[in-house]
């Protein structure tokens, strides 16, 4: 039943996708990046609505109360592809930090480009790590929050991949509080896997790291609540969700 759902929802899903870029295909020469914004909310609208009916998957988000009203860095565990699909509809306007490859994509990329994403090249070093933090300070000067996986990678549940330094230029650069978020994410939507497993993922906003800090401290308290809460997350949904697979 599992992957029979699964293979629903691809089936459904990719049209969406295709209607909705096709539909606002238009406005991506002339349209300001909120209508562009806008058609991605939809988009993922249509995406979650799938998700609950054909795969038995919704998700929860705790902590709302921690999340500043105006510009701040988000920086958040990465375990799927999910994590990409849901801050459209917490903040309304983000600025993901994500790989200038992206962009070339047909469709999505274009839409990327122009809805004042941040890319970054990763084979440009240290330049390419100023001009994210370029891109990221314009993106904060229009009160918007950033988004961030300070792993780079996804990574499979329980485990923790290498916080790399980008964040730490962005906290250093911006003097905007760094918020922390945990999900759980892999357990239900594996990296690179067909199967999708109906529950509830959770995501968890965390209290905001306050600028200011020195470095190595901002790091390591950084990726201690981030890991320390996902773990929590996970352990809870094991025990709520006996039809997961195995780490």
């Amino acid at each position: 039943m599992i992957a029979l759902r699964s293979l629903l929802y691809q089936i459904l899903f990719l049209p969406w996708t295709l209607a909705i870029a096709l539909a606002f295909l238009p406005f991506l020469a002339f349209a300001q990046r909120s209508r562009l914004q806008q058609a991605a909310v939809l988009w993922l609208t249509g995406a979650h609505f799938l998700q609950r009916r054909i795969l038995g998957l919704d998700y929860e988000v705790r902590g709302l109360e921690n999340l500043p009203a105006g510009a701040a860095i988000l920086a958040v565990k990465h375990q799927s592809a999910w994590d990409t699909m849901v801050f459209h509809h917490l903040v309304g306007d983000p600025a993901f930090i994500l790989k200038k490859e992206l962009l070339s994509l047909p469709l999505i990329g274009w839409y990327m480009g122009r809805s004042g994403q941040v890319p970054i090249d990763r084979k440009a070093g240290m330049k390419a790590l100023r001009l994210m933090v370029e891109g990221a300070r314009q993106a904060i000067a229009e009160s918007r929050k950033v988004i961030i996986f300070p792993e780079g990678h996804r990574q499979p549940p329980g485990s923790a991949g290498t916080y790399h330094s980008g964040v730490a230029m962005l906290y250093a650069g911006l003097n905007v509080p760094v918020v922390p978020i945990a999900l759980n994410s892999g357990l239900f939507w594996r990296r690179n896997a067909f199967l999708r497993y109906p529950g509830k993922i959770t995501l968890e906003i965390l209290q905001p790291i306050p600028a200011g800090l020195e470095r190595r401290p901002f790091m390591d308290l950084l990726q201690n609540q981030i890991e320390t809460a996902t773990r929590a997350l996970e352990a809870e949904a094991r025990r709520n969700f006996t039809n997961l697979p195995p780490s």
